[in-house]
């Protein structure tokens, strides 16, 4: 007897009408840490105030992520078949963002994102993004995408992007119910409860979401924790911010947070510098000296909050 089948990821077909189109928004999407310009700029904002912050930053980041698709039309659709369409933001509706005609009305959309943002050095290790649509919400072009950013200069600076994570959003959905029933360890139920008559592109008030029968944990939906992610997070913590990889800094940051006292936080400052004067990050000057200003200023902000030892 065989075991269930692994997802399967479902692309649309090379014969439809709309095929390089799709391909082009995906490489738009993949360029977009390179294309984003914003003027939020943020500073003085305390370490254990900044995960707080974050949410209200995500969403300025999405709106601003989608302002920029439309401006690098080029892109997506450098012959100018597509000049009636553009994407346009939903509120509180799945998918958040549509390619679609201006006006709306009965027009079906050429394709849908679930777009998230996603910030680095928040308590988390992984994104707490839920994705519980049922499959059949979701259209074959539709796809998944989840921007990470932190700020430039680590403890403040303009939202600086990272390689999205872009997935096509049937096997997505196909992938996390495969393993709430199959793979994941638990003795709970594993059943899900799947909503009938669905289509692509539902009404806000049209249920679509697939739900579990047990979830006591409340962690259905969160794809981070299906290991679909896995490899990505992995490549996205071995990118560097002023010379240093984004682990590092989380290791740090995460310091703080933890509720150490004022002579352990002062160790691990210690410690870190001790190992940029060996060289573990590299010889660059330029890169050096940007580390040095970031840890002055974090070790400012620390010492700010913590006011006298613990």
């Amino acid at each position: 007897m065989t075991g269930p089948r692994t997802p399967i990821r479902e692309e649309p077909s090379r014969e439809w009408e709309h095929y390089n189109l799709w391909v082009n928004v995906k490489e738009a999407l993949y360029n977009l840490p390179y294309q984003f310009h914003t003027d939020t700029y943020i500073e003085g904002v305390s370490l254990t105030d900044l995960p707080t912050l974050s949410p209200a930053v995500g969403t300025t980041i999405e709106q601003q992520l989608v302002d920029n698709l439309n401006q690098i039309r080029s892109v997506w659709d450098p012959e100018g078949r597509y000049s009636e369409y553009a994407f346009i933001r939903q509120a509180q509706t799945f998918p958040d963002v549509l390619l679609t005609k201006s006006g709306g009305g009965d027009i079906t959309p050429i394709l849908g994102i679930e777009l998230k943002t996603w910030y680095l050095l928040a308590k988390e290790k992984e994104p707490n993004f839920r994705f519980c649509a049922t499959k059949e919400a979701c259209a074959p072009a539709d796809l998944v995408v989840i921007v990470p950013w932190l700020l430039s200069q680590v403890i403040s600076g303009r939202p600086k992007l990272l390689k999205p994570f872009v997935e096509n959003a049937r096997y997505v959905a196909a992938w996390r119910n495969y393993y709430w029933e199959h793979t994941r360890q638990t003795e709970d139920d594993r059943g899900i409860i799947v909503p009938e008559d669905v289509r692509p592109y539902p009404r806000k008030s049209d249920a679509i979401n697939d739900r579990p029968v047990s979830d006591r944990g409340k962690n259905f939906g969160r794809i981070a924790r299906t290991g679909i992610m896995e490899e990505y997070i992995e490549e996205i913590y071995n990118e560097r911010i002023a010379g240093i990889e984004i682990r590092h800094w989380l290791r740090f940051v995460k310091i703080f947070s933890e509720g150490r006292t004022r002579e352990e936080i002062e160790q691990e400052f210690e410690r870190f510098e001790r190992e940029i004067e060996q060289g573990r990050y590299g010889k660059n000057e330029g890169k050096i000296e940007s580390v040095w200003m970031i840890l002055t200023g974090l070790r400012r902000l620390i010492w700010e909050e913590s006011g006298t030892d613990s």
